[in-house]
This record gives structure tokens, sequence and C-alpha cells, in this order.
């Protein structure tokens, strides 16, 4: 029976053949066993334990600072090879014109109010529009010159002598065709008019047409020659032979406008050259108020500047802003949603703002229409240019965070 039962389960006589081998060899390594123990018993011998070294602070360290460190700022000091010319708007008895004062504009030679550099010559000049008919104005314009509408005399008189302004704006839009068409001779009259009415230089703008403001401003420039008027404005498409000599043949100034595009900046001032001394052209690259591209009017503007200070000859020349296109915008005037408040706030505001920005673009001219933003524009030259600072003590402020 046993014999028969091993066969039957070659692994019951494993056991004996174990020992066996145990005895002879000391150790035997099993494949694939299967065990099955009632208890088991496991005797761990602990290690010995070794105390660890001690960790010493490392040595040559620098103690935490407990202040800020105080170090004098310098600001950067660069040298431009450019100049920006100055151009001279007006002139006085002795200078050949009837003019209180003149004023002068441009000189820089270096960016606007970089006062640790070199401060501006000559301070941005702020002009007042006066138009020579009755046109629609916003309220909150039309509220202040209501009366000196229809009169362009006493509407100047009141842009200087009540308001501040360095020169008035005269803009003789009733000349155009397709308005009062208004001869040449009696838009020259309304020049003389304001001349009388004003101590301070004169600007004369057209209205657009390149034949009729050429017609308008050969015949204000005999007129009135030596007054050193600037004429607003000489355009690419303009007969810029007849226009230019005209101009300063009688001793006045003018504008080149043109398009928010560099290269055509270049190339009308390199065709006036051809008629035109470099100090007697201003330059416009057109305005865009807040909201309407205003921050492509400053890019423009800026990069104009700074090409001129880096010594593009074709571009030395001041700019000038028709900041009043600020009222273009509807939010400047419309009757809106409450949010937007009153809109007798809302157009100062949006002709400061737009000004403002293209003052810190390097603007020497601009034009204007509002006496509160007049106000402010000229009071934010004076402390620009006089270096006003805040106050020193509190200039941590603005890093405060509350939660």
């Amino acid at each position: 029976m046993r014999e028969e039962s091993k066969e039957k389960n070659p692994l019951e006589a494993l056991g004996p053949r174990i020992l066996e081998l145990l005895s002879d060899l000391g150790e035997l390594e099993l494949e694939d066993v299967e065990m099955e123990i009632g208890e088991l018993e496991l005797a761990v011998q602990q290690a010995p334990v070794t105390a660890l070294p001690a960790v010493k602070p490392p040595t040559g360290l620098k103690p935490k600072p407990e202040t800020l460190l105080l170090e004098a700022f310098k600001p950067p000091v660069m040298e431009y090879p450019g100049k920006i010319v100055e151009v001279t708007i007006g002139a006085t008895k002795s200078e050949g014109g009837s003019r209180f004062n003149s004023v002068t504009i441009g000189g820089e030679t270096s960016p606007p109010f970089y006062l640790f550099e070199t401060p501006p010559p000559h301070r941005p000049a702020v002009s007042i529009d006066v138009f020579d008919m009755k046109i629609h104005l916003a309220s909150a314009v039309r509220m202040h010159v209501e009366d000196v509408i229809e009169d362009p005399g006493e509407w100047a008189k009141r842009a200087a002598e009540k308001w501040g302004a360095d020169v008035i704006n005269l803009h003789l839009i009733s000349v155009d065709p397709l308005l009062k068409n208004t001869a040449p001779r009696e838009a020259s009259k309304t020049v003389e008019d304001v001349l009388q009415a004003v101590k301070v230089p004169l600007a004369v703008g057209g209205c657009g047409d390149p034949e009729k403001d050429i017609a308008v401003f050969k015949r204000v420039a005999e007129d009135f020659k030596g007054e050193r008027l600037l004429f607003n404005s000489v355009t690419l498409d303009m007969n810029l032979k007849e226009a230019a000599e005209s101009i300063v043949s009688n001793g006045h100034v003018l504008i080149a406008f043109t398009p928010m595009d560099m290269d055509k900046a270049r190339e009308l001032n390199r065709r006036l050259y051809e008629y035109v001394e470099k100090d007697r052209i201003v330059i416009d690259t057109t305005t865009a108020a807040l909201g309407y591209g205003l921050d492509y009017a400053f890019t423009i503007m800026e990069r104009t500047r700074l090409a001129g200070l880096m010594g593009d000859p074709e571009l030395q020349h001041p700019l000038s802003s028709g900041t009043t296109n600020a009222w273009a915008a509807r939010e400047a005037w419309m009757q809106m949603d409450p949010q937007w408040g009153p809109r007798e706030f809302r157009g100062p505001l949006w002709e400061t703002v737009t000004a403002t920005v293209l003052l810190l673009a390097g603007v020497d001219y601009f034009m204007m229409m509002h006496p509160a933003a007049v106000k402010t524009l000229k009071t934010l030259i004076e402390e620009f240019c006089s270096g006003l600072k805040g106050p020193d003590e509190n200039y941590l402020d603005w890093l405060t965070l509350k939660t």
C-alpha cells in the first residue's frame, strides 16, 4: 500500500530527500514550494543604534537685513545727435509786426520733460480755436461763447484775456465753397478784425479745400506781411510751390499736415524744403482723440520726436496737435447713461486727457477749445517744466496692499 501511495503523490518522498541534501551541503534552495505552517515565529536581532553627528550651522553667512538699503538714484543721462528747430509765431513791432509778444516753440535736445538731461528751452504753447462763422458746438463749449459766437474778434479777445490763450487759432471755415464760399478779401478782413482785438500771435486756418485755401492764404499772407502768422495748414494735395512761396515770402510760418504716417511727414517736409527754411515749419501728424485712436496718435508723435532727436533731419520740427478733435468723440458731448457722468464735465475731461497724453509725446503747439481744459493743461505744463515733485515721506504708500 505504501509503494502505491508514493506513486500517487511523489511529493511525500521529498522530506527525507531534503534532510539527506542538508546533511551534505548545509543549505538548500527550493523553488515552487508551497508550505503549510501552523505557527511561525520570527526572531529579529536589533541592530546597534549609532548617534548621528551634530549638524553645525555654516559659518560666514551675512545677517539678514533689517532695513532697506539706501542708495542714491542717478537717472541715466544720454546725448542725442539731433535737435528740434525753433519756430517763432508772431512778430512784435520791433520785428516788423504788431504783436505784443511772440511765441517760440521747439528747440528740444532731449525727450519731453527729461529735466535731468536738458530742460526744454521753450514751454509748449496753447492756442484756442475761434471760428469765423456760427457753427455747431457741444453745449459744454457753446455755453462759454454763446454771446460772441458770431463775432470772431470778441471771441478771440475772451480767449486771450480771460482764458490765457498763448495764440489765437482762427479758422476761416466760411471760405469753404460748400458753405458760404467767402471771398479771400472778406476772409482777410476777418483776420484784420481779430488782429486788432488781441495782442497775442495769430494762426490762420483754412477750410480744407486745397485750391480755395491757397487763394485765401495768398491774400492773407500779402495783406499782413511781417506779422509772422502761422498758416494751418499745407498738405500734400496742394500746389506746394504756390502755397509755400506766398507764405514764406511774406515772412510767415506754416503747419505741414499729414495723416498718421511718418513717411508722409518726411515726404511733405522734403518737398517743402525747396521753398521754406526749416525754422518756418511746424508738423502735425494728426490727432485722434481718447477712445478713437489716441494710442496711435501718441505712438506716431513720440516716434517722430525721437527720430528727430536721433538725427533724422526731416523730422526735426516742433509738433502741433489739433486737440479739439477730442470733441468729435460722442462720449465727450452726447447725453448718455448716468454712469458716464454729466456731459458738462465729460467733454473738458476728454479734451484734457487727450492733450495730456500728447504733451508727454512731445507736442509743442496745442489747438484747444474748452477753457477748463486749457487751464488744466497750462497748469500741468507749468508744473512739469518747474520740476515739481510730490512729498518724499510717503513714497512707499503705493506699495501698500490691504486685503
